[in-house]
């Protein structure tokens, strides 16, 4: 390529294509851009049919407002768009596309055909374009609405059309594209047709849940929980919605996130963030499965920060974690059923096994009395180790674990009978039967929708985690010999604006200079911690997720270390008493599914999940 050093405008076509190196990167981008057009528009159904990975043929038909001839042949044009009027507009956008680059973009590397009509119009109107080049424009019969077919992409730019993956690959991104899409608009019928087959047909009018149903499969649906309203009661507010996978699903197959900002699929740092704040940690780390939309005024959100709109920037980033935070950590918190009557069993498709003897199990259906927001475990079960059938007095776990967070003292076997009452409820299950107790500790339940593995030293840990969160004092721990801190100017200032947070949290200290800091006492759970490394790592948390989250967090971590070790060794041999009255108080924990360090408290198998590893269909 020859350099001259000159500045020269670039001829249209040259400038087209460069534009659609950032809007088409694929054809799964094509159909992006065609779909949120169609919605744009007004759609109620829209039918997309593609061709070889959309290589050959995208095509998208919407039953919009359509456009007269003098609307389409602008489309073509640069920076041409319905949905700006002024500078002013680019400060509350509500529509899905609105820059005026994807149609000129696509139709300059590919041979493009358009046809609309307006409802009003008698005549529709149908334009060809071969790679940019104007090629057909005139008047046509078309059903109200949009068609735009997209044929042999990149068609004028072989280095480009090289770079394309295997069709499979390119039918999996615009699988993934119409999920989206499908999935953010379940009001809309949508339909995809691969290589002649149909592979998606949805109806219009359907609930999120019911198009959940339809694109993942029952199961799916089933391993969600609701989060949040999709009514909001001030519209000027952050409203959180959706569904987030239960804790106790187990390991899943997907690991989707979908998340939708005002309608657009697209994220954030501080969506990213505040999802890992309030779901429960799990093993290894793995992403909940979610289906959430954030809706906020389209003043408070620029969406007009990447070129392809995957990100977007909040006016108000702490406002959005805070509503996701409180938001999903309410919908994963157990619901309070309502106290009948009388005690009433299940219903008879889903009724428990007739009253235990001494050689069945323990069958529980639980009442309906009410979970109390502050569960307090007795204090006195919190003294002494599990009982052996061979020990006479408990024996304490181990000389360095904290007293205080010791394992429940369990029952003494009874001879001759087993039957048990459970005095508390939960919405996890109906009922439960209490099967055994496997040799390695863990307890087998049955519910009335599939079978339960609960491992008691994490169920135990939980319980005494939660106990000690709902402390409403909290001691404090004086240092023999007053500790001298020195902060960073950042942590620092954080530090001076949490003083009241801190004092109330057991510490005593106060400024010794600048940036210098003396304390003369910590929180007792905090004792044997470094202190300035507790200072360093509360100012982390206030900087990360704000003042109103950084005491609730770096205090959870510390009370989950301290838990988790105590229990590391308790023993986990437990009468069947002993191990149904756990279970009743693990089902009044606020999040029963995981223990303090993020390991699964109980591993729960569904009925069809069963069924079909026997072969059976249900």
């Amino acid at each position: 390529m020859q350099r001259d050093g000159h500045v020269r405008l670039l001829p249209i076509h040259v400038a087209n294509k460069i534009a659609a190196g950032e809007v088409v990167e694929r054809p799964a981008s094509v159909l992006k851009e065609l779909l949120e057009n169609a919605l744009d528009a007004g759609a109620t159904r829209i039918e997309v049919n593609v061709v070889a990975g959309g290589r050959n043929l995208v095509s998208v038909r919407d039953d919009g407002c359509g456009m007269t001839r003098e609307d389409a042949l602008l489309s073509l044009e640069r920076q041409a768009t319905s949905k700006i009027r002024d500078v002013d507009d680019i400060e509350r956008i509500d529509t899905l596309g609105f820059r005026g680059e994807a149609i000129p973009s696509i139709a300059s590397v590919s041979r493009f055909t358009l046809t609309t009509r307006r409802h009003c119009d008698e005549a529709g109107t149908r334009i060809v374009v071969n790679a940019g080049t104007l090629a057909e424009a005139k008047d046509c019969g078309a059903p109200p609405g949009t068609c735009v077919e997209v044929r042999d992409l990149f068609c004028n730019v072989p280095a480009r059309r090289k770079f394309l993956r295997a069709y499979a690959t390119e039918e999996a991104h615009i699988r993934a594209a119409f999920t989206v899409h499908a999935l953010a608009h379940p009001d809309v019928g949508f339909s995809l047709v691969l290589d002649g087959r149909e592979t998606y047909r949805f109806a219009p009018g359907a609930t999120l849940e019911e198009r959940i149903r339809d694109l993942f499969g029952a199961e799916f649906a089933e391993s969600l929980v609701p989060v949040g309203t999709s009514s909001p009661s001030d519209p000027s507010a952050v409203n959180v919605h959706g569904y987030v996978e239960r804790p106790s699903s187990g390991a899943s197959i997907r690991r989707d996130q979908f998340i939708f900002v005002n309608g657009r699929p697209a994220t954030a740092a501080a969506i990213s963030y505040a999802v890992r704040e309030a779901y429960p940690r799990s093993r290894d780390d793995e992403r909940p499965v979610l289906v959430l939309f954030i809706d906020l005024p389209p003043t408070q959100v620029d969406v007009n920060v990447h070129p392809a709109k995957r990100e977007v920037r909040f006016r108000r980033p702490a406002d959005v974690r805070e509503a996701i935070i409180s938001t999903i950590s309410a919908a994963l918190v157990p619901a309070t059923p309502q106290q009948p009557s009388a005690v009433t069993p299940p219903a008879e498709s889903s009724a428990p096994p007739p009253s235990p003897t001494a050689n069945a199990p323990f069958a529980v259906p639980f009442t309906s009395a009410p979970i109390q927001t502050s569960f307090a475990l007795p204090r006195q079960q919190l003294v002494q180790p599990p009982a052996t059938p061979a020990q006479q007095s408990p024996v304490p776990l181990s000389a360095e674990q904290p007293s205080a967070l010791s394992a429940p003292a369990e029952p003494a076997a009874t001879s001759g009978e087993s039957t048990c009452s459970s005095g508390s409820s939960t919405n996890l299950w109906r009922w439960f039967n209490y099967l055994a107790q496997t040799s390695s500790g863990y307890i087998l339940l049955e519910t009335d929708s599939g079978l339960v593995m609960v491992d008691p030293r994490a169920a135990r840990a939980r319980i005494a985690y939660e106990t000690l969160l709902e402390r409403r004092e909290n001691a404090s721990q004086p240092l023999l010999i007053p500790e001298t801190v020195q902060l960073p100017p950042a942590d620092s200032a954080r530090i001076r604006s949490f003083l009241s947070e801190l004092s109330a949290a057991g510490f005593q200290i106060e400024e010794f200079g600048r940036d210098m800091w003396k304390v003369d006492a910590v929180p007792d759970l905090l004792a044997g911690f470094s202190t300035a490394a507790t200072l360093a790592s509360i100012a982390a948390d206030i900087a990360e997720g704000g003042a109103r989250r950084g005491a609730a967090r770096w205090r959870d971590e510390l009370v989950a270390r301290a838990v988790s070790r105590a229990y590391a060794g308790a023993s986990t041999q437990l009468t069947p008493e002993a191990a149904v009255k756990l279970v009743e108080e693990l089902a009044n924990a606020k999040m029963p599914y995981v223990c303090p360090r993020g390991k699964p408290v109980m591993v729960y198998r569904s009925n069809r999940e069963i069924a079909r590893s026997f072969g059976r269909q249900s």
